[in-house]
């Protein structure tokens, strides 16, 4: 069994929830906030079940950011920020 961690964060979006995994590119949406995280967690199991079934899930997390815990495990943690930073462009 692969294990893969992954961030769920939550927007407001029009009256509903949107649940987002930036490390894979994944959303979803709900009425509420665990309506919108369940449905998150269903389409990042969908996507990476279809990854291991084209036999591309190892390179989609490799390319994603994603590392091995040793070259032999089964748990897949993906790349951790030294910091995070809330920027601003200006534009005339």
């Amino acid at each position: 069994m692969i294990r893969v961690s992954y961030t769920g964060q939550l927007f407001e979006e029009d009256e509903q929830i949107v649940a987002l995994c930036p490390e894979l590119n994944v959303s979803s949406f709900g009425d509420t906030p665990q309506e919108a995280l369940s449905a998150l967690q269903e389409a990042v199991d969908l996507f990476l079940e279809e990854c291991q079934r084209m036999g591309t899930l190892e390179l989609v997390l490799e390319e994603a950011g994603y590392r091995r815990e040793s070259p032999t495990a089964l748990r897949w943690t993906p790349r951790q920020p030294v910091q995070i930073n809330r920027l601003e462009a200006v534009y005339a």
